[in-house]
């Protein structure tokens, strides 16, 4: 029996099962698919608002105290288009799928999903919580504890929640626990696969990624600089902090503040540790340098990051040494980390096109004919955009 030609539609949900199963850190976020695009298709820039949970505070007394909502929102812009291209002739369309999807797609979508997911790494640069040593692979149970640590410091559900580390700190890992007591199967498929698993230490998922990030710090010194002025106002977004002369404070740089400790968000009380805030700018400094960071309120307030907002001359310590390069593993709830996908338009006038949606993700595939050379050149897309809408559940280990 002769065979069937592969259709547009078997190769683009084919095309969705390779993207979605090579993904890694965005396989375990929470993903959103924007159904309002559905038939005209998005356009790079379409936001969406996303809800975050109203805070309020609890007050004494038999007299009623009524508050206002306070429903906080975020958006998330997808903005990030990204493609591979395949060229295939028309003997390749008389392939089985599986052959096909082997020797054409799977090279091809396996590069899409190690660019989405090294995209999503990238909101390692909102998040402040840190643990690890800088320059030291993560390699006890310690600092996966220490993460889960910061997690619970900040009142994010026990599940669900996931670490991904680069093969450096996986290696570590895997040899640094392989003395534990654990269940007799996990020990055994981190001895066959190399790898950490599933349900360690309180994680659905302890997993390995080519594509987390290396962080490079600023100039600026670890030590030795200090707040230049107090923070007055609740929900302040900047610090003005005193380092050397002409040094820089690069995105995603983390810092403490002497005396300034992290509130618990449901009892307003100090978690015992310095709040860690996180360089949402870059600033080169005269002798003075104004950050931005996240809104900071203190416990007096429904919204509270530190017990009390910072006070002028206190010391400021920076992790990581002046120019250093760190990887930055992430440790993260699946909130606290958002990913949506949109539907991309189907051109009219071409030879095939088509879309498909699956858990969250929207892919597109649109083929043309070559009359020249009797090939199929074609091409696969995704629409998409991410942020990091709860990042106090995240937490970075520094490599």
């Amino acid at each position: 029996m002769a065979n069937s030609l592969l259709t547009i539609d078997m190769i683009t949900r084919k095309s969705l099962e390779i993207l979605e199963n090579n993904l890694v850190i965005t396989r375990n976020v929470n993903r959103q698919y924007d159904d309002s695009f559905a038939v005209e298709g998005a356009k790079s820039g379409s936001t969406l608002r996303i809800r975050l949970p109203d805070r309020a505070l609890v007050t004494d007394g038999a007299a009623l105290q009524v508050q206002d909502d306070n429903e906080q929102f975020t958006t998330l812009t997808v903005s990030t288009q990204q493609h591979v291209g395949i060229n295939f002739t028309s003997a390749e369309l008389t392939m089985q799928l599986d052959d096909f999807a082997e020797r054409v797609l799977k090279p091809r979508i396996s590069q899409l999903a190690s660019t989405v997911d090294a995209n999503v790494a990238n909101t390692y640069k909102q998040i402040g919580n840190s643990v690890g040593s800088p320059g030291n692979a993560p390699s006890t149970a310690l600092v996966l504890l220490q993460a889960q640590q910061k997690l619970n410091e900040n009142a994010a559900t026990m599940s669900p929640r996931y670490a991904t580390v680069n093969p450096a700190a996986n290696a570590a890992l895997v040899n640094g626990l392989s003395g534990f007591f654990n269940p007799t199967d996990v020990i055994s498929r981190q001895f066959k696969n190399g790898m950490m698993g599933e349900q360690v230490l309180g994680y659905e998922e302890v997993n390995m990624s080519q594509s987390i990030k290396v962080h490079t710090c600023g100039t600026r010194a670890a030590t030795g600089n200090t707040t230049g002025a107090a923070v007055t106002a609740e929900g302040a977004t900047t610090l003005t902090l005193t380092v050397g002369s002409g040094e820089t404070i690069t995105v995603g740089d983390v810092f403490t503040i002497a005396d300034c400790f992290a509130a618990n968000p449901q009892t307003r009380e100090s978690t015992g540790s310095l709040f860690q805030f996180v360089a949402l700018a870059s600033s080169t400094t005269t002798t003075t340098a104004t950050v931005t960071v996240a809104p900071i309120f203190s416990a007096a307030n429904a919204l509270c990051t530190v017990v009390s907002l910072p006070a002028t001359a206190k010391a400021v310590i920076f992790v990581g040494a002046a120019s250093g390069q760190f990887a930055q593993n992430m440790v993260y709830h699946r909130d606290a980390i958002a990913f949506a996908t949109a539907d991309l338009l189907l051109p009219q006038g071409v030879d095939m096109a088509s879309r498909a949606v699956h858990n969250g993700i929207s892919l597109r595939v649109v083929r043309q004919y070559d009359i020249n050379n009797d090939r199929m050149p074609c091409r696969v897309d995704v629409l998409y955009g991410f942020n990091a809408i709860r990042p106090q559940m995240a937490c970075r280990i520094f490599g």
